[in-house]
């Protein structure tokens, strides 16, 4: 009874101790990752498909869950159906303060022509803002914890300037992939902190666009958590961005039959000092890799939309890794800079 309670209590804990929270909603293999600040700041990134499923998961977490009364940033990494989706009916459900997005008509004339366009270009929120790498989301801070950041690094396929020397063996055997000539790799990617601790989610880039991160120079870093990018697809995760990235926790916002592919898998658990690999889904695909069951929100086709939660300490120096389906928790101590 003691262990419940103190589950329960982590779950609820970020209101009360000024923690960060991250939320990997189920979306079904679309993306829609929440974050709410230690001063209580909302921020989703992406916002899954149209129709009532995902924009109520969505909804509930940040309402039912969460404790939030609004969403004041969203951002939107690309214009594809399972990012830019839910916008307009999440935006229905509860306000929405700025969107940030690459731009309608940034993108390829096919993603431009999707029938849902329509309803994200007059979604119902407060204001819309074009993102530029380097771009800061000015995020508010409160005393008893770090500040916490949301950087730009990447949109359009121009990024933030160099951070550092990448790992130059590594990216003299790099590989590339054909020409990625959809939105994907048009893709908004982002980098989180608070304190020591860094979060990258490079929304769906592609494997020649991630190498550039990274090589001849490097222009993120080392990382704590990776969202894998693409939904863990083998088009995506380039060996060189991950292993650059060196993260203690991966976590694939995949679906049951989409992503988290077999090359992307064994390039995560294969990045040195990995220590953690979460799953929104198990993978159903016959033949498929996946990490160990209680580490997966939703192991079945049906009875879905349970989440991954992690809850980063008010100061940045560890983090902890909750899923309510199966009661795992585990914490994982800070990278230091």
């Amino acid at each position: 009874m003691q262990t419940v309670t103190l589950f329960a209590t982590l779950l609820l804990a970020g209101a009360v101790d000024k923690k960060l929270e991250v939320y990997w909603i189920d979306v079904e293999g679309g993306g829609a990752t929440l974050i709410v600040t230690p001063a209580g700041e909302s921020v989703l990134i992406d916002a899954g498909n149209p129709g009532d499923r995902d924009p109520k998961r969505i909804h509930d977490t940040a309402t039912r869950v969460a404790g939030l009364k609004t969403i004041n940033h969203v951002i939107v990494t690309h214009l594809h159906v399972d990012h830019f989706g839910g916008v307009a009916e999440l935006a229905a459900l509860m306000p929405i303060g700025t969107l940030y997005e690459n731009g309608i008509d940034s993108a390829p004339e096919q993603e431009r022509n999707h029938v849902a366009v329509a309803a994200f270009r007059n979604a119902k929120v407060g204001k819309r803002v074009a993102v530029k790498p380097g771009m800061r989301i000015a995020l508010k801070g409160v005393a008893g914890a770090a500040a916490a950041k949301l950087t730009f690094l990447a949109a359009r396929q121009e990024f933030v300037a160099t951070k550092g020397r990448a790992n130059q063996a590594a990216c003299a055997v790099a590989r590339t992939k054909g020409p990625d000539a959809s939105d994907n790799a048009n893709s908004v990617a982002t980098l989180l902190e608070l304190g020591a601790f860094r979060m990258f989610d490079g929304g769906d880039l592609t494997w020649n666009v991630e190498g550039k991160l990274v090589c001849p120079s490097d222009r993120v870093g080392a990382v704590d958590v990776y969202q894998s990018n693409h939904h863990g697809l083998d088009v995506s995760n380039n060996p060189v961005l991950v292993h650059t990235l060196r993260p203690t926790v991966a976590v694939f916002n995949n679906g049951p039959r989409k992503g988290c592919q077999p090359e992307s898998f064994a390039t995560v658990t294969a990045s040195p000092g990995i220590e953690g690999v979460y799953q929104v889904h198990k993978n159903l695909v016959e033949g498929a890799k996946n990490t160990q069951d209680d580490l997966i929100a939703n192991q079945k086709d049906e009875g879905c939309g349970a989440y991954v939660k992690m809850s980063v300490d008010s100061r940045g120096t560890s983090y902890t890794m909750l899923l309510p389906s199966t009661n795992h928790e585990r914490t994982y101590k800070t990278k230091k800079k």
